[in-house]
């Protein structure tokens, strides 16, 4: 096992903001009065629901083909690695509100994510709540180890059951296909790129991303957002 010295968050990680949603596309469209929506975004989070400020609603009337192929699919339509290198056909988790997490080992943010991602999995999991855990050592390499050791690490210190899977690139040419729809999902409200470890996404059970939070949110502050969509 590699130091166990952590580089500060603050060090390399200068604060988290959400970029304005670009307006829409213009090509073959047309705007259409709408009432505007009563929904509130979900604390701490950016709800998904709706980018439809001036109560209007876009329609486009050319959609092509794999426009619309990705806005039908659902985070159960991939096929994953677990940390022993088998595929995981995530059409497991159908049913199940997820939270999918870029873990690593080394972070200035490891010990307290992974201690409230653990509280929360005991308590909602006989519920049907599901945590998806993916390292990644694109952040200051601080997930370096192999897959044997990140499942010693994760199961021994913090006595973590929830699923690990296999090592992944969330950012950049190599990016998992997984990451790449949650961030085609939500990329509008914070951006193309994850920011750092530890950034989460809540999945509901039909398997759609309905929130996306930073880093720096600590897991316990999604409890109310995860209890909304078990009695969904």
């Amino acid at each position: 096992m590699a130091s166990s010295s952590y580089a500060p968050f603050s060090a390399v990680f200068s604060g988290f903001a959400a970029t304005k949603p670009n307006p829409p596309p213009t090509c073959s469209a047309f705007l259409v009065p709408k009432r505007r929506s009563n929904s509130r975004n979900l604390k701490n989070g950016v709800s998904l629901k709706s980018w439809n400020k001036h109560g209007f609603q876009f329609k486009s009337r050319n959609l092509s083909v794999y426009a619309r192929a990705t806005e039908e699919k659902t985070v159960h339509d991939f096929t994953v690695k677990d940390i022993s290198g088998k595929d995981v056909s995530l059409d497991k988790f159908k049913g199940k509100p997820l939270l999918i997490v870029n873990v690593a080992s080394k972070c200035g943010l490891t010990s307290s994510n992974y201690t409230e991602l653990s509280q929360l999995y005991d308590k909602y999991r006989n519920q049907g709540f599901e945590i998806l855990a993916f390292p990644c050592n694109q952040f200051g390499g601080q997930e370096p180890e192999s897959n044997p050791d990140i499942k010693r690490f994760v199961c021994t210190r913090f006595k973590a059951e929830f699923p690990i899977f296999d090592k992944v690139d969330v950012n950049g040419p190599s990016t998992a296909p997984i990451y790449q729809f949650l961030k085609s999902k939500s990329g509008r409200f914070l951006g193309d790129l994850i920011k750092w470890n530890f950034e989460k996404f809540l999945v509901d059970k039909k398997g759609n991303v309905v929130q996306r939070y930073p880093p720096t949110t600590p897991p316990l502050q999604i409890e109310k957002d995860i209890q909304k969509l078990l009695v969904a």
